[in-house]
């Protein structure tokens, strides 16, 4: 009889993996999972420092989840949102609008975070031409950015190993500009003189503003490794986009939810942006769900043209089980305080990881907030010397997963931008959780330490 791993490595198709991962004997089959821990068919736990994919951020094993989805499937199994609502949908989208800021008071529901932003785009488009301004189509969005995969979210993501392959079919809409970490403006510059802010009016210009239809970008830019703004970045780009009459999405399919201890990133921000694109989070990855929040002004013009609707849609788009389900955890998030528990630990956990790194030669540093943090890796940081290429393409070339896997642990091996690790457990994780995970990354920069001293 057929393991479950021979099985999958005869039938399943796997994302992003290449076949040497795929078809190693010891490739996990995860069966169940406990709060931050999983554990395989072979019963080994893992700790899950990466929630999933910086989504399960209420843990695993809630048996209320489970339930609400039960129930709900008993009453009503599907039914769409075309020209009908249904319960589940109508509270969900109550409850966002309750914790979006500013009138952020309208949400299209859609099943993905690649979803998500396709529908941003397609709403940017159709309000300009709601308000006549045909010419209006353009996407700025930034240098080594993560948007999603599907072609118009691909097309604005800006991670080049991922758009290569499909260059011929993407949309040429887009304009990408420097992220905050190729900012090479001096330390203490105003933001409304850094050069990664001012190059995007710049683009805005050159494209001519009348062709621009948005901005898009994540609050914490997850490709690059978790890239914290300077602060007044974000009310720049308002006040950029506000001059132009462009619209300023911001991507919050990781951020929010409580990742930044808000339930959207925005608001740590102290910014109202035109609409938030968001899944992950919603429902703690029970179920997949994704949304676009939209200030209910812009949502009025689109209604009150010529136009008359929205022209977009999908089958299951804001299903009645999936909303069920965001209604659930959106309710046991906020009655159990996870921002609050998230923000009372962030301190903690970047002070363990930076202490963490202050003793090994290969840890360049890490930065991050929340649950979101990233730990770089150099070739001597007494030096700041830079991994040399051979270096980078054996660390990301498998060393460093093989590192990690060894750990038992689910932080992922990043190579967007940076050579490093992408560190984000669930948001119940506390205190004993997060010195179990920095133990275990501390261990994996031990092992890269020795690695780097043998391979120079």
């Amino acid at each position: 009889m057929s393991t479950y791993r021979e099985l999958a490595q005869k039938h399943l198709v796997p994302h992003f993996t290449s076949k040497t991962a795929w078809k190693n004997g010891a490739l996990p089959v995860i069966e169940r999972g406990e709060g931050c821990y999983l554990y395989d068919t072979e019963g080994v736990e893992y700790l899950d420092g990466l929630a999933g994919l910086f989504c399960v951020n209420i843990g695993h094993g809630r048996p209320d989840l489970s339930a609400a989805a039960a129930k709900q499937m008993d009453k009503l199994a599907f039914s769409p949102n075309w020209g009908f609502a249904h319960p589940p949908a109508i509270e969900a989208a109550a409850m966002i609008a309750g914790f979006a800021p500013g009138d952020l008071n309208e949400t299209f529901f859609v099943s993905s975070g690649s979803e998500a932003v396709e529908s941003a785009i397609k709403f940017a488009r159709n309000y300009h031409l709601a308000r006549g301004d045909e010419g209006r189509y353009k996407v700025i969005s930034r240098n080594w950015s993560y948007h999603g995969t599907t072609l118009g979210a691909l097309s604005v993501t800006g991670i080049p190993k991922f758009r290569e392959p499909y260059l011929p079919a993407l949309w040429d809409g887009t304009r990408h500009v420097p992220n905050t970490r190729q900012c090479t403006s001096p330390l203490g510059t105003p933001a409304a003189e850094l050069n990664c802010v001012k190059a995007i009016e710049d683009m805005i210009l050159i494209e001519g503003p009348e062709t621009v239809s948005m901005v898009i970008a994540e609050p914490i830019q997850n490709g690059g490794g978790a890239l914290v703004p300077p602060d007044g970045y974000w009310r720049e780009l308002r006040q950029i986009c506000d001059r132009h009459g462009v619209l300023l999405v911001a991507d919050e399919v990781i951020c929010s939810f409580g990742r930044f201890g808000y339930w959207f990133a925005s608001e740590r921000m102290g910014v109202v942006p035109d609409m938030i694109t968001f899944a992950k989070g919603v429902t703690s990855a029970y179920q997949p769900l994704g949304g676009l929040v939209i200030r209910s002004p812009l949502v009025d013009e689109v209604f009150n043209s010529p136009m008359g609707s929205f022209m977009h849609g999908s089958t299951f788009g804001g299903h009645p089980v999936a909303t069920a389900v965001a209604v659930a955890n959106m309710s046991a998030m906020r009655d159990e305080g996870i921002m609050q528990q998230v923000l009372d630990n962030e301190g903690y956990f970047i002070e363990q990881l930076r202490a963490m790194g202050d003793v090994h030669r290969s840890v360049r540093g890490a930065r991050g907030s929340g649950y979101f943090y990233a730990v770089e890796f150099c070739a001597d940081s007494n030096d700041d010397r830079d991994l040399s290429p051979t270096q980078i393409a054996g660390l990301q070339g498998g060393s460093l997963g093989g590192f990690v896997r060894e750990e038992r642990m689910t932080v992922r091996p990043d190579d967007r931008g940076y050579t490093g690790l992408a560190i984000s457990p669930p948001l119940i994780a506390d205190r004993t959780i997060i010195d179990d995970l920095v133990a275990r990354v501390d261990r994996v920069a031990t092992r890269v330490d020795t690695w780097l001293g043998d391979n120079g």
